[in-house]
């Protein structure tokens, strides 16, 4: 049964302490098939995915009807449909989501200014400075829950807590359509019971990991004596599951958000075996991640080359560049370096991926030369044509598909991370 299908709901009914919780994690409730329920209400009550089906289609959203059955975001649909064979299936409507998103973040802002957006559907709020305009914590989160649906017909579920992790926490428990206070004093009763899986950090190699030294509970962990810890999961992991076991997060809720990469990546339809065929999506990819950074006014030091081959073996390569770029031509070059190291005669290649890393505003730092200075002028003309005329107008003959028609690049969607905050990334 899914972890996330509602039925281990937990949430505040009644009085409560908030007194010393100022910090909400605000997370819309299946938020792409609420969005499509909206349009579709015929539906609702019935098991519904959002996401693609041709080829190797992934599930980018799941109804709870459907979640009950199993299924999950990042899902591969083929295997969504063997366990929920009723489901309906909707593809993804990118601009409607970013609507809502926009009128649902709106509402926060109008409660505090400081919001913390995680993702296209959930954030974090500090309401510190809200209470003597808008009441408690709790009073504050039953306001925006009941102006969400009010405004746009969707559901959400708030956590509130002294933390951020605990908030996080707090509001996947309260799902869906509930609000879960956890008063600080009770913050260590709170998260000892739960599963080590509900720390920030494990996934399920370290859940095995932990689970081979009897570690199955949040508590368990806090309990684990810090060398032995450290032994079994190395000393950074160690450290912060330690305190974070014992409720300790001191970060602050930042309203401006820094990326730390940029990147987009394709899992394809068949296998691609052809080397002229895997540079051409190559050249496209690191395309697209040069056109996200000069729109973001960042260049990146490092390119990261993402390789999966069909036996699903998967390895990256990264190159530090003398200089960081937001070139196409520079990135593509980097990373094709890296994929002659990686890929042989006969390779069959599933996945291509790539990213810049380690960005920094575009100008903020001297350079002794500009190594890249007539590609770059070239591509941002093309950013010109293209904000005047369209995406597409121009671009590498190399890019030009066969019969003029347009390919579509894949959502990357990565088991471990929210289908919204990858769709939201990858514009999907």
């Amino acid at each position: 049964m899914s972890k996330q299908d509602g039925s281990s709901r937990q949430v505040t009914t009644g009085p409560v302490d908030d007194s010393a919780t100022p910090i909400l994690h605000v997370d819309m409730d299946a938020f792409f098939v609420s969005v499509e329920l909206l349009k579709r209400p015929e539906l609702r009550g019935k098991p519904v995915l959002v996401g693609g089906t041709a080829g190797r289609g992934v599930v980018a959203a799941a109804s709870y009807e459907a979640r009950r059955f199993g299924v999950n975001s990042a899902m591969p649909m083929s295997i969504a449909l063997q366990r929920c064979p009723n489901a309906i299936v909707l593809r993804g409507d990118y601009a409607s989501y970013a609507k809502y998103s926009k009128q649902v973040m709106a509402i926060f802002e109008q409660i505090t200014p400081l919001v913390e957006p995680l993702s296209i559907d959930e954030a974090f709020l500090d309401v510190s400075g809200a209470r003597r305009l808008h009441g408690s914590p709790a009073e504050i989160a039953w306001t925006i829950r009941d102006r969400v649906r009010a405004e746009t017909g969707l559901t959400c579920s708030i956590g509130v807590a002294a933390t951020k992790y605990v908030a996080k926490v707090a509001s996947s428990r309260a799902k869906p359509d509930g609000m879960l206070v956890v008063p600080a004093a009770r913050t260590i009763e709170f998260l000892h019971p739960l599963p080590v899986s509900a720390l920030w950090g494990v996934g399920r190699v370290t859940e095995e990991s932990l689970a081979r030294l009897g570690l199955r509970t949040v508590g368990d962990v806090a309990a684990m004596p810090h060398d032995a810890l450290q032994r079994a999961v190395g000393p950074a992991l160690a450290a912060r599951l330690g305190r974070l076991a014992n409720g300790i997060d001191p970060r602050d809720v930042h309203t401006i958000r820094t990326e730390k990469s940029i990147g987009h990546e394709n899992t394809f339809g068949h296998d691609l075996t052809d080397p002229v065929e895997i540079r051409r999506e190559l050249l496209r990819l690191s395309n697209n991640v040069a056109v996200r950074l000069r729109k973001a006014g960042l260049v990146g030091r490092t390119v990261t080359l993402k390789l999966r081959y069909g036996d699903f073996r998967t390895v990256t390569r990264s190159r530090t560049l003398s200089e960081p770029t937001d070139v196409a031509r520079r990135i593509y070059d980097e990373a094709s370096d890296a994929l002659t190291e990686l890929v042989g005669d006969g390779a069959r290649v599933r996945l291509i991926g790539v990213r810049a890393e380690h960005l920094r505003a575009s100008g903020s730092g001297a350079m002794l030369w500009d190594p890249d200075e007539e590609w770059r002028d070239a591509e941002r003309t093309i950013d010109e044509v293209t904000a005047k005329f369209g995406k597409g107008a121009v671009r590498p003959a190399t890019l030009m598909p066969p019969g003029g028609e347009r390919r579509r690049e894949q959502p990357r969607i990565d088991p471990d991370d929210d289908a919204a905050t990858a769709a939201a990334e990858w514009g999907w």
